[in-house]
């Protein structure tokens, strides 16, 4: 399991130049003019892990496979998109597909890169697509609502679940709020979650500053790191012109660009890291002569339903996980050395996997 993060924010903010880099690809026209991403680009790229590489080391393996994150370069949003402006259409029914939203916010000043208000101000862009969505949000409740009076009223207990919802989520939208702050009843999650709303994405702000201040940041990024912080969403700040200058690079070559830059590393793992974060996700590995392997499974997932990420016959067979904690698997030299010093464990249906975990499972065929 890997995730979808789409990149979204106002034309001309580096989305597409941070899609190029993220990707190693030149697939999405970066260019300084509105709507020169017209279909969303889908890119998948390595989740790099340090972990996988020391694991393949010690097991020997020919092959190492890290797991995969999609990235969607989604067309730039204008004000009026929940209307149908510029590309907005669009826009909304591309971000009903994504997981999260990674969104890419203008924290550098160039004259050459004209801006579609005129003016920098990465708070104020944030704030126009978030009403957009919440405002997309209220029209699709509202035609919702109109469409099931019926059932309600016929006691359908699936709508009367539904219209006490969308009521949840329409007042917080109306008083201005978006709906992921909605504190929602575990035994309505799934009901929630079928409601498709905008505004439930989980939010990364994505801080795109120039070549300067990509180590530590400027005063814009200041003032989006402090709107995150009020809102409970998380931010991370690159340079997305060092990251496609970075993805033309070999390893050692990018290696020594980023010292010269004072950065400790590329701002794709910052990004990921925040992504994993942000969706409770975590990562175990299956490790071999043939190949070392890291899987992505959300936080909370006990062993059965990790196995089904292999294959669904693994967890319908599912019998018992043999596992090995990575630091003992390290520190130990292995499987054999592991198994001999008793870290390798027998575990059943109800283990809960813990980052990390190097995994042998074992099910009926």
């Amino acid at each position: 399991m890997g995730f979808k993060m789409g990149i979204v924010g106002l034309p001309n903010v580096g989305k597409s130049t941070l899609f190029n880099a993220l990707t190693r690809t030149a697939a999405a026209q970066a260019a300084n003019f509105p709507f020169c991403t017209i279909e969303p680009n889908v890119g998948e790229v390595a989740v790099p892990d340090a972990r996988l590489d020391q694991l393949a080391a010690i097991a020997q393996s020919k092959q190492i496979i890290p797991t995969r994150m999609t990235f969607v370069d989604i067309a730039g949003l204008v004000k009026g998109a929940s209307k149908g402006e510029g590309l907005g259409n669009q826009f909304l029914a591309n971000i009903r597909e994504v997981d999260a939203i990674a969104h890419v916010l203008r924290c550098f000043e160039d004259g050459d890169v004209t801006h579609v208000e005129g003016r920098v101000d990465p708070v104020a862009d944030a704030e126009t697509i978030e009403t957009e969505l919440m405002l997309a949000d209220i029209e699709s409740i509202e035609k919702r609502l109109q469409n099931i009076v019926r059932k309600v009223r016929g006691g359908d207990k699936e709508a009367v679940q539904q219209e006490r919802l969308m009521r949840m989520a329409l007042a917080v939208l109306e008083d201005g709020r978006p709906a992921r702050v909605v504190d929602v009843d575990a035994e309505d999650l799934k009901a929630w979650r079928m409601l498709q709303l905008l505004t439930t994405k989980p939010v990364l702000y994505v801080c795109n500053v120039g070549e300067g201040d990509a180590a530590e940041g400027n005063d814009l990024s200041a003032k989006v790191a402090q709107m995150a912080a009020a809102q409970g969403n998380a931010h991370v700040i690159i340079s997305a012109q060092i990251e496609e200058e970075i993805s033309q690079l070999e390893p050692e070559e990018a290696q020594m660009f980023l010292e010269e830059m004072g950065l400790s590393e590329a701002g794709l793992d910052r990004l990921i890291r925040a992504g994993y974060e942000l969706l409770h996700l975590e990562t175990y590995f299956t490790v071999g002569p043939k190949e070392a392997r890291a899987w992505t499974i959300a936080s909370g997932t006990t062993a059965p339903k990790a196995a089904g990420v292999i294959h669904g016959d693994f967890e319908k067979g599912f019998i018992r996980a043999e596992t090995i904690a990575f630091d003992d698997f390290v520190t130990l030299g292995g499987e054999g050395p592991a198994k001999e010093a008793g870290k390798m464990r027998a575990e059943g249906k109800g283990y809960v996997v813990k980052d990390g975990d190097v995994l042998h499972f074992l099910f009926n065929t």
